[in-house]
């Protein structure tokens, strides 16, 4: 089941008659909820549908996601001849979200998600999130209206509990209250280039977000745009921004005679009418728009150029762990590989024949694509490890996911570790496996790494003997990854950017100020600092790639 997040559109009243002007002493109360506007300033009255014989006072109960905030009573109920007393208690209800697709082949998908995008906002009540100091009868009335049962989650909680809300929330007070966000910081190649396509052509390039600026990916997708040279663009769209700068460089890419074909997952969760919406514009604009894959999420992040060079036909390829969304990658730590390898970039063109024809998997000898691969594959490379290290040969695993949840993969995990194999894990978010347990895990180390930005990109490394192998991937190892999901991974050949991508999960590894250590009591204790130097390693990692900077600067 999903489940998603419902700020409450309500203004709950209550109503009561009192004897004097003093003190709160209510003989009735009534209670009746109008809908507020969504839209953020809206004129707004209504009336009241109870009468009074003597001055009223009414509590005004908000929960609109915007938190406190002063509502004079008088300008919605212009009847009343009263001065107001006013309370907040704010509620949190969660509705199942679960996208529910019919069968009906007459159908598009897209006509299916449309109707159960609509149908989501009456979906069935499963928690309700109240302040612990709302009234009896209130909370009552309330469970009535919603139509919610005591045997579901109903949880008292403080005076706020749209947390959601706080990544806006505006920087007041004390400066050293707060985190210091750095501008991101432009490649060193591509920022003083004229044209990004003779950089991607002599190598390849390694973006890291929010560390580097994601407007060079705006950039080739632009300079494309405009180049008479470039012929086709194909991209996949899981979440775009808001005000999305690429779906309008798409646009003017279309007008300007390139054939573009965009893969828009429509089942992106909670952004499925945006996804409509960039769809919708595209196609209007003459783009190929392909609606995913029936039964598969389309996860994966590709995005692929195709330029007419003289005689040759060259393209040019970009996969990354993040969205093409330039909101997202300001606080979400990704990485992006830009390469002109015809290994890399044949296959991420079979990749985008399979969105079109479903049947054509095709084959692929440097991707690992899923859900057709990427089990096995991972499987083949920690086996790999197991044999080296029962031979006595160096095997080591190094992982940096989101989560690591999946059954088959833990146990094979915990297999390694009895051979022998040194893993070390970094881990953001779930991670089912117990590292430290004698006989079992004691050969793993793990930590997860919480700090201002969302730790969001994936690199595998695998010892392979000491030919070690280096991937960039979308997936997490969880089993709607493998199994229900087109996700990519892609090896990593150029020896400067395994470099690059070593140096950041060694940097992450030595954290000694935001890292956790995972292990069997769960206590999420912090890791102790070791040394004199305190690391915390997303300002490491960002000095890192500023003095990189630094040292391709002129003298």
């Amino acid at each position: 089941m999903r489940i998603r997040y419902i700020p409450s559109l309500l203004i709950i009243l209550c109503l009561s008659a009192c004897t004097g002007n003093t003190e709160y002493a209510p003989k009735r109360v009534g209670y009746f909820r109008i809908a507020l506007p969504e839209r953020k300033y809206t004129s707004y009255k209504a009336e009241c549908p109870f009468a009074f014989d003597y001055p009223e006072y009414a509590v005004v109960l908000r929960d609109s996601g915007s938190g406190r905030q002063s509502c004079w009573i008088n300008v919605v109920f212009p009847r009343f001849k009263c001065n107001v007393y006013m309370s907040y208690l704010t509620i949190k209800l969660t509705r199942d979200a679960e996208l529910d697709i019919d069968q009906d082949l007459s159908k598009s998908i897209v006509e299916k998600i449309e109707k159960s995008v609509k149908d989501r906002k009456k979906g069935d009540p499963v928690r309700l999130v109240y302040d612990r100091e709302i009234p009896k009868d209130l909370l009552e009335f309330i469970m009535k209206k919603i139509k919610m049962k005591r045997s579901l989650n109903l949880i008292p909680g403080g005076r706020y509990h749209n947390f959601r809300d706080f990544i806006n929330f505006p920087n007041v007070g004390n400066k050293a209250l707060l985190y210091n966000y750095p501008e991101p910081l432009p490649h060193p190649e591509l920022s003083k280039a004229k044209s990004l396509f003779s950089v991607i052509k002599k190598k390849d390039i390694l973006l890291c977000y929010p560390y580097q600026s994601f407007n060079h990916v705006i950039d080739l997708l632009r300079e494309a745009s405009i180049d008479p040279k470039v012929t086709a663009i194909k991209m996949t769209m899981y979440r775009l921004a808001k005000k999305s700068s690429i779906a309008s460089i798409l646009a003017n890419a279309l007008k300007n005679g390139k054939t573009v074909t965009v893969v828009v997952e429509l089942q992106a969760r909670f952004d499925e009418e945006a996804n409509l919406f960039w769809a919708n514009q595209l196609r209007e604009e003459g783009a190929e728009v392909i609606y995913g894959i029936t039964g598969l999420k389309v996860h994966s992040k590709l995005l692929l150029i195709t330029r007419k060079e003289g005689n040759e036909t060259i393209t040019y390829g970009h996969i990354g762990t993040g969205n093409f969304n330039e909101d997202t990658a300001k606080i979400y730590s990704d990485c992006t590989l830009l390469t002109c390898d015809k290994r890399i970039t044949a296959e991420i063109l079979r990749v985008f024949h399979f969105y079109n024809n479903n049947f054509k998997i095709g084959h692929y000898e440097h991707l690992i694509v899923s859900p057709f691969f990427m089990r096995n594959k991972f499987i083949k490379f920690i086996n790999k490890e197991i044999k080296n290290a029962k031979a006595g040969k160096e095997a080591y695993i190094t992982l940096k996911l989101n989560s690591i949840v999946d059954n088959e993969l833990v146990k094979k995990l915990y297999q390694a570790s009895e051979a022998g194999v040194k893993i070390k894990l970094i881990v953001r978010s779930n991670c089912s496996l117990i590292p430290g347990i004698k006989g079992m895990s004691e050969n793993i180390e793990a930590i997860s790494i919480v700090d201002k930005y969302l730790e969001h990109s994936r690199i595998l490394v695998f010892c392979n003997g000491g030919d070690e192998r280096i991937y960039l991937t979308s997936a997490d190892w969880m089993y709607r990854n493998l199994e229900l999901r087109n996700e990519i991974a892609v090896p990593i050949y150029d020896p400067k950017v395994r470099e690059k991508l070593k140096k950041i999960l060694e940097i992450q590894l030595q954290d000694n100020t935001k890292a956790r250590i995972l292990d069997a009591k769960q206590d999420n204790k912090y890791k102790s600092a070791d040394s004199s130097k305190s690391i915390r390693a997303q300002d490491e990692i960002y000095n890192y790639f500023k003095g990189r900077l630094l040292a391709n600067k002129p003298k």
